[in-house]
C-alpha cells in the first residue's frame, strides 16, 4: 500500500516500480483512474521508461478507468466490478493507482473487510497487489484496516522547503525484509531521469 494526498508522487513510484518489474521479467496489470493508454505511455516515455513493447508482448496490461474513447462514467459499482473480474488477476502484479479514488462512492466499513479478505486471497495464490491510496479521499475508520494488514506500507509526504517541495517516502512497514531497510527515503522526479533518490533530503 502506497499513501500520499494529491502530488506526494504516489504515481511517480508506481510508474518506477513498473519499469523495475518489466526490466526482471514479471507481468503485470495496472488500473489507473486518471491516465489514457496514449496518457500512460507518454508519461513512461517521459520518464524514459519505455513500455510499449511490453504492452504489445501483452505482459504488461493497462486498463484505463475511463477510456479515451467514450462517455466517462460515474464511479459507482467499480468495488464490485474489481472483485468480479477474474483476467485483471492472472498477472504475477495487480496495481490499483488510485484506489481510494476508484472505489470511494461505494467502499464502507462492512465491505472494506470484504475487500480485504479477497485481497488476501489473491495474494495467497502468488500474486501481488499494490493499492495506492490518497486518505483525504477516504475516513480513518476504513483506511484503518487497510493499514494494519498491508505487508509493506509505504506514506509519502511533501514540504516545502527554501520554495523548494521536497518529497520523503516513509517505509511505516515492511515485512519479511531480506536486509536492513530505510525508515525514511528522500525523492524527487525528474524528466528522462524519474525517480531519483535525494540523499539530501532527510538527514
Amino acid at each position: 500500500m502506497i499513501s500520499g494526498t494529491v502530488g506526494s508522487g504516489k504515481s511517480a513510484i508506481v510508474q518506477r516500480l513498473i519499469y523495475g518489474l518489466m526490466l526482471h521479467h514479471h507481468s503485470v496489470n495496472i488500473i489507473s483512474t486518471e491516465l489514457t493508454t496514449k496518457g500512460f505511455i507518454d508519461q513512461m516515455e517521459s520518464l524514459d521508461y519505455p513500455v510499449k513493447k511490453n504492452l504489445m508482448a501483452g505482459v504488461l496490461g493497462f486498463i484505463p478507468v475511463f477510456p479515451l474513447i467514450g462517455r466517462s462514467r460515474k464511479r459507482t459499482d467499480f468495488l464490485q466490478r474489481l472483485m468480479s473480474t477474474p483476467g485483471l488477476y492472472e498477472r504475477e502484479v495487480i496495481i490499483v493507482d488510485t484506489f481510494s479514488a476508484l472505489v470511494k462512492n461505494d467502499l464502507d466499513e462492512d465491505n472494506a473487510l470484504q475487500t480485504i479478505s479477497f485481497f488476501k486471497k489473491i495474494t495467497g495464490r502468488n500474486r501481488t497487489v499494490i493499492l495506492t491510496i490518497d486518505p483525504d479521499e477516504l475516513p480513518e475508520r476504513i483506511m484503518g484496516p487497510f493499514r494494519s494488514v498491508a505487508d509493506i506500507l509505504l506514506e509519502l509526504k511533501t514540504d516545502v522547503v527554501e520554495g523548494d517541495v521536497e518529497h520523503i517516502l516513509y517505509v511505516t512497514r515492511y515485512s519479511q525484509a531480506q536486509g536492513p531497510v530505510s525508515t525514511a527515503v528522500g525523492f524527487r522526479i525528474e524528466p528522462r531521469a524519474g525517480f531519483i533518490v535525494d540523499i539530501t533530503t532527510v538527514a
